[in-house]
């Protein structure tokens, strides 16, 4: 019961995600790429999990995508949380409706919700709009909370429109250079969306693996399985 009131208050949380009308931008993810999901860890648990959480998700599955223990409790756990507990943040929801006017969502299975495209576009779509109250906005989610936490490495963009016509056109344009190049900061974004989405569902690609060995089985059987039933079959024909 806990888990099924979980998702339903996770699915009510992100609903202020949608959009409409947006184009979206491919997400590089390849599931298979260690090195890629545990760059993606790296940033999540220095970027994302000190407002979020991912209650879903243990330290320990960790281990799945090429890390040991010990690399887990050096690099990527800075509280007192144990290998084997859920990935949680101390911010009460209290204090996150104060200061972004509603308590971030717990991101367990987000890509799973929006897709990684949307991700990959949300993340990478943060633009200076001194209207909002954190000063950003996001041409994939319209006056959003969230401020732009990756913006010292990203840099500061703004949101140039051009009418054609009936029709407009947006485009974003870099005003202000972060640490990392543009080709930086999308590779590291797609390492983040990668590991959202490994996050997700931690057993895909075993599923997926499982699935190709089982539709080799069935191919292999097919042929003794139709010679057999031929052999059955004849004396009645």
């Amino acid at each position: 019961m806990k888990k099924i009131l979980f998702l339903v208050s996770l699915l009510a949380s992100t609903m202020a995600f949608a959009s409409s009308d947006l184009h979206l931008d491919k997400a590089p993810t390849n599931l298979s790429d260690q090195q890629s999901l545990q760059r993606g860890a790296k940033t999540f648990v220095n970027y994302c999990l000190s407002c979020h959480s991912a209650q879903a998700m243990r330290y320990n599955r960790l281990q799945d995508i090429g890390l040991t223990e010990q690399q887990i409790k050096d690099n990527l756990i800075f509280t007192d949380a144990k290998v084997g507990d859920t990935m949680t943040n101390s911010m009460s929801k209290k204090d996150a409706k104060v200061w972004f006017g509603a308590s971030p969502p717990d991101l367990s299975v987000i890509a799973r919700f929006r897709g990684v495209d949307w991700l990959y576009t949300y993340l990478r779509g943060f633009y200076r709009d001194e209207t909002r109250p954190t000063g950003w906005n996001n041409v994939a989610f319209d006056k959003v909370g969230m401020p732009h936490v990756l913006n010292e490495l990203q840099g500061e963009q703004v949101l140039h429109v051009e009418k054609h016509g009936e029709h407009e056109t947006q485009k974003l344009v870099l005003a202000k250079p972060g640490k990392m190049t543009p080709v930086e900061y999308d590779g590291m974004v797609a390492d983040l969306v990668n590991y959202l989405d490994y996050m997700g569902e931690p057993a895909k690609t075993k599923r997926m693996t499982l699935g190709i060995y089982v539709l080799l089985f069935l191919a292999i059987f097919f042929v003794p399985a139709y010679y057999l039933k031929k052999e059955y079959w004849k004396d009645i024909h």
